[in-house]
């Protein structure tokens, strides 16, 4: 078994929630819960048609101003405080940096138009990947088979050559099917002991 490249998911994995209070005040200024307004932001079918790239991420946050009745001027704080309790996990995407260049790594996420910007300005981790898939730009979304192809033409790898983290079971276990090797991302230390045993074993 020789490992080539690895595949990280970006939301709730490389980029996670860690405060959830900004979020919750946010809800409860808008008279919802935490789940209702998370459900409105990622689950709507807006939010689905801006991860396919069929409506642009401002399109989707004005349908989503429209959805929570507010005035634009109201609405012009909620993206900013909504992101509010994310926090990048340096020691994380700097861990994917030093597998390179003896291993591809590559980001693959369900994620609007306008995270490559924010990847390459606010971010700043474009380096850490060989190639970068977001599912807006090529119009499907994880667990649906063909983004996973997409990754793996890119990287020139096979399946069996791939080891794929992310925080949905679903995308893992699609991940798996496709002959992948899977990680279902739970915590940091937990993901770099199950990728170093596969890099071990394929060094074997």
């Amino acid at each position: 078994m020789t490992i080539s490249a690895v595949i990280f998911d970006l939301g709730g994995v490389l980029l996670r929630t860690e405060n959830r209070d900004p979020r919750e005040n946010l809800a409860s200024r808008l008279s919802m819960t935490y789940a209702e307004l998370d459900d409105l932001v990622f689950n709507s079918e807006s939010a689905r048609k801006a991860m396919r790239g069929e409506i642009t991420s401002l399109e989707h946050w004005e349908n989503t101003r429209l959805k929570l009745g507010l005035t634009s001027s109201e609405f012009a704080s909620v993206p900013k405080e909504f992101w509010a309790g994310d926090k990048l996990d340096n020691e994380l995407v700097d861990y994917l940096r030093s597998l390179r260049p003896e291993y591809k790594t590559a980001l693959l996420s369900n994620a609007w138009d306008d995270l490559r910007p924010a990847l390459q300005d606010h971010l700043q981790i474009l380096d850490a990947f060989d190639e970068t898939i977001i599912s807006a730009e090529v119009g499907f979304t994880k667990p649906d088979p063909n983004i996973y192809q997409i990754a793996l033409e890119r990287l020139e790898v096979p399946p069996q050559e791939a080891v794929f983290v992310d925080d949905f079971v679903e995308n893992v276990e699609a991940a798996h099917k496709l002959g992948l090797h899977s990680i279902h991302f739970r915590y940091p230390a937990q993901v770099v002991e199950e990728i170093n045993a596969l890099l071990v074993a394929g060094d074997r």
